[in-house]
């Protein structure tokens, strides 16, 4: 059993009947790390000694017949941004090098309660904000794919570790494609829920004790190295914690299984004014045409009329209250509440535009970004797309517009593109709906491909 590179759901099996121990899955994901992770620099804090004493209890437990939790033993790593008492939380910024929380944030405590065992952080562009993922702190994660290459922020050192088999799974954030344009960088999957599907409570260093201000936008999600750890770990972490009183007390179902003959499929290669890779358009078109062949009703969408690129702006200007209102002091000049109020009816139109496109399909197949993984750049040079210069702020418009609207969105590997970088297809769904979706994903599962291991790991 290749334990680095073997899914979620066959470790947790294999512990469960005893065929593996946990110290073993431990060990062998440290050796993996250290054996690739000074190129890459996806994990930038380790807690050796912690993690062990985890698992040798979790062996302990399963030798006296202890009820067992989904992930009994599962060594995992967390995005840089998780508050985690007894590790640091820095989020990359030279104020929150020290920083370490009282308490769990919920999706860790959730996370360990099921059995896991933390034993690392993932690198992520500074506070968050941009799509490479570097900071002052831990420096700049590479692409195991082609380490000249981004491996996309700000869950760039969660999608790098898990492509590289340092981790089985992962969990990041998502307020601009922040989760999905990474896994389509490194080539594996990425689930941003329905906005207010999981708590965002502990999401965010908070030394200070600061009203939270992020509230709207912004999901947190897995990434793994296949649909099946997509739907486990969202099942663990979805759901009312008692402290994000925005998550809505929806029901979290199991994940249902779908004939793709019985779904009805909605496929645009671009957006309107969005520009993108001849090879990821070409690649949205042929798995259209195989979801065809397979039985499924497939049409070019129809998309909502909407000016997908002012969907953009508003949605950065709604970001930029939020921070606004997240700075210490008062503000010099306070946005007035009235604005706030008008920027929630903008965008309320386009959720429920998008709500009735869903009306009439299953899911969207489109891209996830304009490109695949680019080479490091400065933050705002431009970036090639087929040759052509454009615009590094639209790297994630096509995740970012259904942040603005809150429907769920996944990415998918599909392939590679002329220089053998992964090629990652984004698929959007119903607003609480990502059981479903995920099905959908499993479905086309024989078509796509699923996760390749890179070259040399």
């Amino acid at each position: 059993m290749d334990l680095v590179f073997s899914s979620t759901v066959k470790l947790a099996a294999a512990i469960a009947a005893r065929k593996i121990s946990a110290v073993e899955a431990l060990d062998a994901h440290l050796a993996q790390i250290d054996a690739h992770n000074k190129a890459v620099n996806a994990v930038i804090s380790l807690d050796r000694e912690g993690a062990r004493s985890q698992a040798k209890k979790a062996d302990a437990a399963l030798a006296r017949g202890a009820a067992l939790g989904p992930l009994h033993g599962i060594p995992f790593a967390l995005k840089d941004m998780h508050q985690t008492s007894g590790m640091t939380t820095t989020v990359g910024f030279p104020p929150f090098a020290d920083y370490t929380a009282k308490e769990d944030s919920p999706v860790v405590a959730r996370l360990k309660a099921a059995g896991g065992v933390l034993m690392a952080k993932t690198n992520v562009a500074s506070l968050l904000s941009d799509w490479q993922s570097k900071n002052p702190l831990f420096g700049r994660t590479s692409n195991p794919w082609n380490l000249e290459r981004t491996a996309g922020g700000s869950s760039g050192g969660a999608a790098a570790a898990i492509c590289a088999g340092m981790t089985p799974f992962d969990v990041g954030t998502d307020m601009q494609d922040s989760i999905r344009l990474p896994a389509a960088f490194c080539g594996v999957y990425g689930l941003k829920p329905t906005e207010h599907r999981v708590s965002l409570a502990g999401a965010f260093p908070d030394p200070g004790d600061a009203a939270r201000s992020v509230r709207l936008m912004s999901c947190l999600g897995p990434l793994a190295r296949s649909v099946d750890d997509l739907s486990l770990i969202y099942q663990i972490i979805a759901g009312a914690d008692g402290r994000d009183t925005d998550v809505a007390p929806v029901p979290v179902e199991d994940m249902p299984k779908l004939d793709l003959k019985t779904l009805r499929i909605a496929f645009a290669s671009s957006f309107p004014g969005f520009p993108v890779a001849g090879d990821i358009s070409a690649a949205v078109d042929n798995l259209a045409g195989q979801l065809q062949s397979a039985g499924a009703i497939v049409e070019e969408a129809k998309l909502p009329k909407l000016d997908l690129r002012d969907d953009l702006r508003h949605g950065g200007a709604l970001i930029g209250m939020m921070m606004e209102a997240a700075q210490p002091g008062p503000p010099e000049q306070p946005t007035p509440v009235s604005r706030w109020f008008e920027a929630l009816a903008r965008r309320d139109k386009s959720i429920l535009a998008w709500d009735a496109f869903f009306d009439s399909c299953d899911a969207l197949l489109c891209p996830v970004a304009m490109t695949s993984a680019f080479p490091h750049c400065e933050p705002g040079a431009p970036v090639k797309v087929d040759g052509k210069d454009q615009n590094y702020w639209m790297l994630p418009a096509y995740g970012a517009v259904f942040n603005y609207s809150g429907h769920p969105a996944l990415s998918i590997p599909y392939g590679q593109d002329r220089d053998r970088l992964p090629i990652g297809l984004q698929l959007v769904g119903k607003r609480w709906s990502e059981s479903r979706l995920l099905a959908i994903a499993r479905a086309m599962a024989p078509l796509t491909g699923g996760f390749s291991r890179p070259p040399n790991y």
